[in-house]
């Protein structure tokens, strides 16, 4: 059978070796540090990190959002244009003098 002092040295290898990777690869962000040095992460990248989440989701993430908000304000937009083009085609029905000033000003060209 196997006895328990024989599950020793490789006990006693595996956390040595897991010490040494971890401290070469700090060594090795260390000496990228000063190629990184102005770089901002944004806090919500570590979490995604520390939920076990990929943090290139985040930027996937940011993008939709950022798409999103912009059709969103894209119709916003639009939708201001057409009300504006409105209230001046009913001003210009209501007060057509004084909405040729107003063109006049805004170097508008007066409807015929």
């Amino acid at each position: 059978g196997v006895r328990v002092s024989a599950a020793r040295p490789l006990a006693k290898t595996r956390p040595f070796s897991y010490r040494n990777f971890m401290v070469t690869g700090l060594q090795d962000i260390d000496k990228c540090r000063q190629q990184l040095h102005d770089i901002s992460v944004p806090l919500e990248v570590f979490e995604y990190i520390d939920q076990g989440r990929n943090p290139q989701l985040y930027t996937k993430e940011c993008l939709e959002r950022a798409l999103a908000k912009n059709e969103q304000v894209k119709g916003k937009i639009d939708t201001m244009k057409k009300f504006k083009s409105l209230l001046i085609q009913e001003l210009t029905k209501v007060f057509p003098e004084d909405m040729a000033k107003y063109k006049a000003i805004r170097g508008e060209d007066p409807p015929p």
